[in-house]
């Protein structure tokens, strides 16, 4: 399909002109007089070059600067002009952040395009590391990707305040969730790998959080927390994960976590529950 994009830019001094590319807004060369274009917007998930450029660089606003673009997108706003979402968040941020012309390219589809395009124009280059994501990391990185391919990641929120549903000075976020009809679906990574911590503190939360989500939304919970499948805690085999410590852990783990209503996955499932969410935000 023939699509054009345009390069997000983050410019903390306006005077030099330094920036570094931060995101993608990809649309569909739909005709002036036909339907309303498909248009998706995404920002980079390593912010080091931001930092190396501006040490102070607010993450955390520049994130929300994504949700909000991708929110107003799908209520339609200018979507046959991109640049006009734009303008009102740079001034908000006073010009920090600064778009591209168009520039057209064919694309398979808007997924792979845009995964094509973030490689070549935001994300550094790569050097190969031995060392990689583990643990909780690893897993909610997992999600990010599966939810991203179903195109439901921006239309979900991230990391939820507990403290909303429980009760202040609550620490607990978790990583994601939406609602689809009268019922909120939440998702949490969390490691059995190493401990079973944060499975306990979930477990705990989880009754505050049902009651609290009842009160405050008028929805019912349904929490779900990601982990890892067995073979892939320490050690363990088929042969040996009767007996194994490890195993014993993870078995703790999740029996702690669905004693509370919690729905346990595994990695191997999140392509389902991608769907699901899709299915159900219609897409």
């Amino acid at each position: 399909m023939a699509c054009e994009f345009f390069l997000i830019r983050y410019v903390p001094d306006v005077v030099k002109g330094e920036f570094v590319n931060i995101g993608v807004l990809l649309r569909e060369a739909a005709p002036s007089d036909g339907p309303p274009a498909a248009v998706r917007v995404q920002f980079t998930r390593d912010w080091g070059r931001v930092r190396c450029i501006d040490a102070e660089a607010d993450i955390a606003l520049l994130e929300a600067v994504e949700q909000e673009i991708a929110l107003r997108l799908r209520a339609g706003t200018s979507l046959r002009d991109p640049k006009a979402v734009m303008d009102v968040l740079e001034d908000s941020l006073s010009n920090s952040l600064q778009i591209t012309e168009a520039r057209p390219t064919l694309a398979e589809n808007m997924t792979t395009e845009m995964e094509q395009l973030l490689r070549m124009y935001v994300e550094p280059f790569k050097v190969p590391r031995v060392r990689t994501k583990t643990g909780r990391a690893a897993i909610a990185g997992a999600m990010r990707t599966e939810f991203e391919r179903a195109g439901v990641w921006g239309m979900m929120r991230k990391r939820i305040a507990a403290s909303v549903y429980t009760r202040p000075g609550d620490p607990l976020r978790i990583d994601c969730g939406y609602r689809p009809n009268g019922v909120v679906r939440m998702f949490q990574a969390v490691s059995l790998e190493a401990d079973v911590e944060a499975a306990k503190v979930l477990a705990y939360s989880a009754p505050h959080l049902v009651e609290g989500v009842g009160r405050v939304e008028g929805a019912k919970l349904e929490l779900t927390a990601v982990v890892e499948p067995l073979r892939l805690v320490g050690n363990v085999d088929d042969k040996t994960a009767e007996s194994d410590e490890g195993a014993d852990r993870y078995r703790f783990g999740v029996e702690t976590m669905e004693r509370q209503q919690i729905r346990v996955i595994t990695l191997n499932d999140l392509a389902r529950a991608a769907a699901t969410a899709q299915r159900e935000l219609g897409l």
